[in-house]
């Protein structure tokens, strides 16, 4: 039986993926790295959020640093994901430390929403991310693969391993989510 850090996200609704992790406490910590642009640049993408309803959120995104490993961009997201590819959103709802939701900026097809949700479970902290609005099928699918791959890296960075390279994390699990979120 997989453990809750090994299992796939869901699709819980039309155009809404949720992945639930796992994470080492305590919440505090775990709030911290998502919101504080130096200790989210290690797993996700630095940037400034004004943390009250309605305020500023930037994500500056840079995957040559989540790893020691250097990977090239996969050609596919080379105009969106190269070093400096930026993020703007706005913050829908906060209640630090369990709750953190904003705007995601999807490009063409509008914005979509990412939501964090914290709880304490003894010494560990449980994540249930949840992304809504991706209504274009390889959107969904690099989304899902892309979450699945940054809260791995960020797990790395709670339990102080070396990350592990996004790219090459990311890119099967994309066929993966193909196979599980559009069969």
């Amino acid at each position: 039986m997989q453990t809750m850090n090994e299992q796939y996200g869901k699709l819980v609704a039309p155009a809404t993926v949720v992945i639930e992790r796992l994470l080492p406490g305590p919440i505090e910590k775990v709030w911290a790295y998502l919101t504080e642009s130096e200790l989210r640049k290690t797993w996700l993408a630095a940037g400034d959020m004004d943390l009250r309803v309605g305020g500023a959120v930037e994500l500056v995104f840079d995957h040559e640093l989540l790893s020691e490993v250097k990977e090239e961009t996969p050609e596919k997201y080379k105009d969106v994901c190269d070093s400096g590819a930026k993020m703007h959103g706005h913050i829908l709802e906060v209640d630090a430390p369990n709750l953190l939701s904003y705007t995601w900026s999807e490009g063409e097809d509008g914005q979509s929403e990412v939501t964090f949700e914290l709880a304490e479970m003894g010494d560990k902290v449980k994540l249930t991310l949840t992304q809504r609005k991706l209504f274009n099928e390889e959107t969904l699918v690099g989304v899902a693969a892309g979450w699945h791959a940054h809260v791995a890296i960020m797990i790395d960075v709670l339990e102080g391993r070396p990350s592990r390279p996004f790219w090459s994390t990311h890119m099967p699990l994309e066929e993966k989510y193909r196979e599980l979120l559009l069969s």
